[in-house]
């Protein structure tokens, strides 16, 4: 056990932990290695630090994994990366820690092979409830709210076309109006409707923007950059991330007055 572990309050771990796994190829060219050499390495570094997240009590983890933007990768890199995804979605690191597997992202533009695969650990790790790993595989916030918009005017159109007289009755507002058009109404489009939003946002490699990841998700997320490479990523960086997280002061918009007033209710 780390000594920053040991100081961790384990009363505020973050529920949901999301990550940006960065520095995969550099870490692996720094080497003298292939970057596929530095994609297996961080597919340990997945291992080790679900199995630690699942020890916190952690309840959700999101892992960009793949993005869309990176279909523009050489394709052979994007042919060792689909590899490992088919490779790494072992049944260990799942049941061994009672994991949940997730994924999320427009899945349609995988291999064959690779979709079916994630299918079948969907179904197989449904009933673990320890954890939930989520992956963002062929992701991308931008392409999330576009598609989250097009099922909105898909559902508008729907109910414009002549229905049975059962479902008219519901429809007795006239479909979806203006004020329905929530904060709430658009998350539940979204592919991340069955978890709440990240707590802690973390992203390894030293890079200082968010990718195109989760952005609707981690509006008061708190943020945590670091230079490590993923695949140097273990349990200590982990535990620095979550002290870091614990260090500050969640205010939502409201004033540390109010945030101090609150707690003493």
């Amino acid at each position: 056990m780390t000594k920053i572990k040991q100081e961790l309050d384990m009363t505020r771990i973050p529920q949901h932990i999301a990550i940006i796994m960065d520095g995969n190829g550099r870490w692996a060219t720094e080497r003298g290695k292939d970057r596929s050499f530095g994609h297996q390495a961080g597919v340990d570094t997945v291992r080790r630090i679900t199995s630690e997240c699942t020890r916190l009590g952690v309840k959700y983890l999101t892992l960009y994994t793949f993005s869309t933007e990176n279909w523009n990768r050489p394709s052979d890199e994007i042919s060792a990366l689909m590899g490992l995804v088919l490779s790494s979605l072992e049944d260990e690191i799942f049941m061994k820690n009672n994991v949940r597997f997730r994924v999320i992202g427009d899945t349609k533009r995988l291999p064959d092979d690779v979709q079916q695969k994630l299918r079948e650990t969907e179904e197989h790790t449904a009933k673990n409830d320890t954890m939930t790993m989520v992956v963002a595989l062929s992701y991308s916030s931008r392409w999330e709210i576009t598609n989250a918009v097009k099922q909105i005017v898909t559902e508008v159109n729907d109910m414009e076309l002549p229905l049975p007289q059962y479902k008219m009755k519901k429809l007795a507002t006239g479909g979806i109006r203006a004020e329905d058009i929530t904060e709430e109404f658009i998350s539940q489009h979204l592919q991340t409707n069955f978890m709440p939003d990240p707590d802690l946002l973390i992203r390894t490699g030293g890079e200082l923007r968010i990718s195109n990841y989760l952005l609707w998700q981690i509006a008061y997320s708190e943020l945590y950059f670091c230079d490590t490479y993923w695949p140097d990523f273990d349990e200590a960086c982990l535990h620095e991330a979550i002290a870091s997280y614990q260090s500050r002061q969640r205010r939502f918009g409201k004033t540390e007055a109010q945030i101090e007033a609150d707690v003493k209710k």
